[in-house]
């Protein structure tokens, strides 16, 4: 089974350095990716967390389109919930006439941040969340061409700048709400495997069974997210991933911080419901050398009919975090490859 790579960034923040230095890594790092020929770029949503640097893809989109020649760049996504429609298609259409067959946006259904980041993000909105997301994703679609019904309040609006279309809309997501509609709407779908622990077989396999063709993805094609560290030895990788433990850790019992250095974390003293935490969240990543980090990423493509793998590694040390992608590049043989080209086997 062939399968792409792509690249998921956060903008990881580590201790003693800042996020205005994590976001002129993510540029560094895109124009390596975009060099070595992973498929596409994708910038995260995320707020209220000290650890990532990424609150607004749509501006960081338009840096790394600029800094990049051929990958692909997009949103990782955009979480609807903290959004107009119109906003976001006008937003992603300014994008698409700025980089032209380049940009794609993906939609999240989750807030991507605590209730009370939430609520300050949408402000006189209100309390739009999850259930709302239907409603709002019908109105996404309207404003990118579908056109709303004669009696819609919103009959007479047209997105700016008219002429351009919408890119390629994918829908994210960790459950089966999300594959399946992803399918019956004929759009593109990624499945969260960095951070969910649901296993993303059958829901990929839903994606597919109910997959209607449409203009923009006249076949499916699935994205798999995944959390990967790839060092020169099983050890240096073990090491490296201590810093995202640690850090996750921290953020499920409320004490978020920026990405402790793996000193600190191989230093902390666990508690016994923390190191429970702990090991849940090792077992949705992937770390070792490069031999065993592309045997399980084969693996998986193959269990799950991935079309794609989208990888996110956050290490405390930028670059052990380039070296990562460049061992995995050198693997798979996406060296200077043509944007589209498949990769694995």
């Amino acid at each position: 089974m062939a399968f792409s790579l792509s690249v998921l960034d956060l903008s990881p923040v580590p201790s003693g350095s800042d996020a205005a230095r994590a976001l002129r890594n993510t540029l560094e790092l895109a124009r390596l990716a975009d060099g070595l020929g992973y498929e596409r770029y994708w910038l995260a949503e995320h707020h209220n967390l000290p650890s990532v640097a990424s609150p607004v893809p749509e501006v960081m989109i338009g840096h790394v389109a600029d800094a990049t020649s051929r990958i692909r760049v997009g949103a990782g996504g955009i979480m609807l919930p903290n959004h107009a429609p119109l906003k976001v298609a006008e937003t992603f259409r300014v994008l698409e006439a700025l980089h032209p067959g380049r940009i794609d946006l993906g939609i999240g259904r989750a807030p991507g941040t605590d209730p009370v980041t939430a609520a300050a993000l949408r402000g006189p909105r209100g309390s739009a969340g999850a259930e709302d997301f239907p409603e709002q994703f019908g109105e996404l679609l309207a404003f990118s061409g579908d056109g709303f019904p004669e009696d819609h309040p919103f009959r007479s609006i047209s997105a700016a700048p008219e002429g351009v279309d919408l890119p390629p809309i994918w829908l994210l997501g960790s459950s089966g709400y999300s594959a399946k509609a992803a399918g019956e709407m004929g759009l593109g779908y990624a499945f969260a495997s960095h951070f969910s622990p649901v296993d993303p077989t059958p829901l990929l396999g839903a994606y597919r069974d109910n997959f209607r063709p449409s203009e923009r993805f006249p076949a499916p094609h699935a994205i798999l997210a995944a959390s990967v560290i790839c060092a020169d030895t099983d050890e240096r990788a073990e090491e490296l991933a201590s810093s995202m433990g640690l850090a996750w850790v921290r953020m499920r019992t409320g004490k978020p911080g920026p990405l402790p250095s793996p000193e600190e974390a191989l230093a902390y003293p666990y508690t016994p419901g923390e190191r429970r935490l702990l090991e849940s969240y090792r077992s949705m990543q992937i770390v070792g050398s490069l031999p065993s980090v592309q045997t399980r990423l084969e693996e998986i493509a193959e269990q799950t009919l991935a079309d794609e793998i989208m990888v996110t590694t956050m290490v405390h040390d930028h670059a052990e975090r380039l070296r990562s992608y460049e061992k995995l590049a050198g693997a798979f043989g996406l060296d200077r490859a043509p944007a589209g080209q498949k990769v694995g086997g």
